[in-house]
């Protein structure tokens, strides 16, 4: 019988994500091997009976590459070390996980996540000596040991075609436009497409700013007899009092980072006098197809995963360094956090075309 082995994608969804798991597939059907997605992360595995597919290339041919989100089904929530039960109590469930995978009789998993599933899907793999091989995917771009994860390139793309889109009319209103962009920690979104889109200002969670900062730039801006200008500003910046605009969430009841934007927007009026409206970009940014790059990057992540799990090597996290495919251990790859560098280049470049970052 032909060897197993299983993938999943854990944690918020990203464009991407179906081409990582066409390449899985079809590179371990050209090596003999049969693959197995679990659906809806590790919720799959505590379902009766389990919740999963055998895939076959034919599964993942046609559309998939080009289709954003992931059709194995994802969640960022139900942490299985305390999972909420319907009583309001908080249960382990991991060793139901743990004897579930075992059920499936496969040689290693392969899992796609940020560096928040890698943190709970290293620990049960550890716990229950799971083989296990990471996949780093994350609009924000925080995971430490990768230049590049998959997502945030289309992100970037997307976020860009919104500043291409604000401008004229923000020309043709004599307008201030403010796109708020994700970025739960990092602002890698925002200062990338920020100098892509020809942002005037790009405000980051890493580097403070003050709000006579932002009107003194506006207000040089139409000096220099520009009629419009454009802010792109990362949802985790926190008003200039140092709290975070932050909303309650009605499905959920928890509280979430949003409405920086329009802060902004109506302090922007009041310092400068001048009409100023706001977009929130959201989830537009996650969704949607696939721009070539993280096609390319999804795929390269997943045929050197299943390189690893055919050649019996686990607790590797695959990343992308120097232009290269490589692979290091996965507590490595999630133990320091990627967020803005102030001395980055792309800082100094944003910098260099006069666009106002904050008083770093």
């Amino acid at each position: 019988m032909a060897k197993k082995l299983a993938i999943l994608t854990s944690g918020g969804d990203c464009a991407g994500l179906n081409a990582v798991l066409r390449a899985a597939v079809i590179h371990a059907h050209h090596l003999g091997w049969e693959v197995i997605g679990i659906r809806h992360g590790t919720g799959g595995l505590l379902t009766t009976p389990l919740d999963y597919m055998v895939l076959t290339p034919q599964d993942v041919e046609g559309p998939i590459l080009r289709q954003g989100g992931t059709f194995l089904g994802t969640t960022n929530h139900g942490n299985p070390f305390a999972y909420p039960m319907p009583d309001g109590t908080k249960i382990d469930r991991t060793g139901e996980i743990i004897a579930a995978f075992r059920s499936l009789g496969v040689e290693g998993l392969i899992g796609v996540g940020g560096d928040g599933s890698h943190k709970i899907l290293h620990r049960i793999a550890t716990q229950g000596g799971i083989p296990y091989v990471a996949i780093p995917k994350t609009i924000d771009n925080d995971v430490g040991a990768t230049e590049n994860a998959i997502g945030f390139a289309t992100a970037v793309d997307v976020a860009t075609e919104a500043l291409d889109r604000l401008q004229p009319t923000a020309a043709s209103h004599d307008r201030v436009m403010i796109l708020e962009v994700m970025g739960r920690d990092a602002g890698h979104i925002a200062l990338t497409s920020g100098i892509a889109g020809g942002a005037d200002i790009i405000l980051l969670p890493e580097i403070p700013y003050t709000l006579a900062g932002v009107a003194q730039k506006i207000k040089d801006v139409k000096k220099s007899g520009r009629n419009f200008s454009l802010v792109v500003v990362a949802e985790a910046v926190k008003k200039e009092t140092g709290e975070h605009a932050s909303i309650i969430d009605s499905t959920t009841g928890r509280e979430r980072y949003g409405g920086i934007g329009h802060y902004l927007a109506e302090m922007i009026t009041q310092h400068t006098g001048a009409e100023t409206r706001f977009m929130v970009l959201g989830h537009v940014q996650r969704g949607g197809q696939p721009g070539a790059q993280d096609r390319v990057l999804a795929t390269a992540f997943g045929v050197h995963a299943v390189d690893l799990v055919v050649a019996g090597v686990f607790d590797r996290m695959v990343v992308w360094r120097n232009r290269a495919v490589v692979d290091v251990p996965v507590l490595e790859a999630i133990e320091h956090y990627r967020c803005v560098d102030p001395s980055d280049a792309l800082v100094h470049t944003a910098r260099g075309m006069g666009i106002y970052l904050g008083n770093v």
